[in-house]
């Protein structure tokens, strides 16, 4: 039997790091963390193991395709592929911040949707039957879709949205930002929320993409939102802690072989979300 293997990008702290520990307990098989420092990662690893836990080591950088097209070449030529994906790297301005929406929008839209996307075009192709894809998301991204327009929500929404139309709208968003046209245009003011909304939206495509092309497979794809996690990225103020954060996307990435759902949805709390 060919070994096993998951992917956990931006691994090296918060949430990512909580979610190699787990898999690291429960995966049957070789646990990568990556990241796009290659000393930190390293460090994260060291921390791991000094807990009993043997994660891996591998760079990746979502916002660099070499970077990922490197990683792609790698799994493919050691294992064949890959078996679980969980695509968690991403960005949030914090509150405090003083930088313009428009750079806010145009930097979180480049990491959280635009970046995670090439990861997902580089890595789809590699997962193996019977894999899982996990992204993490936000009950953010659901918040702002509702406060669109009703236009943007109905495109969000409907089960016809192509990829490129969905490019096209996060593309836009950015564009309208930048000339502080995207209230007039049916846009929230958030651009950790749209960017969100982007990458559940995508995943939804990407799921029944995988539907259509590769039915026997089994491949279960869905987004998640772990809850408000303490992080550097959040602050303290927040309910859960880095390992509760990491229960629904270890979830998702560890359902059962067999298993038909959920596929396509936007889970939190381990329970499917309205979207």
């Amino acid at each position: 039997m060919a070994t096993k293997v998951v992917i956990v990008t931006g691994g090296n702290k918060g949430i990512g790091l909580a979610i190699v520990r787990a898999l690291c307990k429960q995966f049957q098989g070789d646990v990568y963390l990556t990241a796009r420092d290659v000393g930190r990662g390293e460090e994260a690893v060291k921390s791991l193991s000094s807990e009993g836990l043997k994660p891996m080591f591998h760079q990746l950088d979502i916002n660099d395709v070499n970077s990922i097209t490197t990683a792609a070449a790698f799994f493919k030529q050691k294992y064949g592929g890959v078996d679980v994906l969980v695509s968690n790297a991403g960005i949030l301005f914090k509150m405090a911040d003083t930088a313009p929406f428009a750079v806010q929008a145009e930097v979180t839209l480049k990491t959280n949707f635009f970046a995670t996307r090439d990861m997902l075009t580089h890595f789809l192709p590699l997962i193996k039957a019977g894999g899982r894809v996990v992204n993490v998301s936000s009950l953010g991204g659901s918040t702002a879709l509702n406060k669109c327009s009703p236009a943007l929500q109905e495109r969000f929404r409907s089960e016809d949205i192509t990829e490129e139309e969905l490019v096209g709208l996060m593309e836009q968003f950015v564009e309208k930002a930048k000339k502080g046209e995207h209230k007039d245009a049916g846009w929230p003011e958030t651009a950790y929320g749209v960017s969100k909304t982007g990458l559940t939206t995508l995943t939804m495509i990407h799921a029944r993409r995988l539907s259509k092309e590769r039915p026997k497979d089994g491949i279960l794809c869905n987004a998640c939102c772990p809850g408000w996690v303490r992080t550097d990225m959040t602050g303290q103020e927040a309910t859960k802690s880095p390992d509760e954060g990491a229960i629904t996307p270890v979830y998702l990435a560890l359902l059962p072989a067999g298993a038909t759902e959920p596929h396509g949805k936007f889970v939190s709390d381990k329970e499917v979300q309205p979207w």
